[in-house]
């Protein structure tokens, strides 16, 4: 009930997705979604993939300029939110673990602000600590 983004199935919301029966919405669906609105404006398919799933994670979650600004301070760039061939190049010279860690860093301190934080925190922290576990094994 107090999830801003209100009703969501696949992790598909029904604020960012009014148009849509978020009941009734399948996985092919979702997975259509999932690439056509956060995998490709993330450019996760130029990076490892412990890094592109971290990004994809966190384009559905908190925004696709929020998850490249993450990107961006986890590889010591300006986190300007727009990924151009200076932050290409700082996450190409960046090992796969560090970035995970990284980044995960930023996305928690960045949760920790929110208004909702009291609300949803734990279980925010549980699924960066899920995807800590993830990236230990993925990288």
């Amino acid at each position: 009930p107090k999830d801003p983004g209100g009703e969501t199935n696949w992790g598909i919301s029904k604020r960012s997705y009014p148009h849509i029966n978020i009941k009734s919405l399948t996985r092919e669906a979702a997975i259509k979604i999932y690439l056509n609105d956060f995998w490709k404006p993330v450019r996760a398919d130029r990076f490892q993939d412990g890094v592109a799933y971290q990004l994809l994670d966190s384009a559905v979650n908190s925004g696709i300029r929020q998850s490249i600004q993450f990107l961006q301070r986890a590889v010591g760039v300006a986190d300007d939110g727009f990924f151009g061939p200076v932050s290409l190049k700082a996450s190409q010279l960046a090992t796969e673990s560090d970035t995970i860690m990284l980044f995960l860093s930023e996305r928690l301190e960045f949760m920790t602000r929110l208004k909702n934080w009291p609300h949803a925190g734990k279980g925010w922290a549980r699924r960066i600590a899920q995807n800590l576990r993830y990236g230990a094994t993925d990288s």
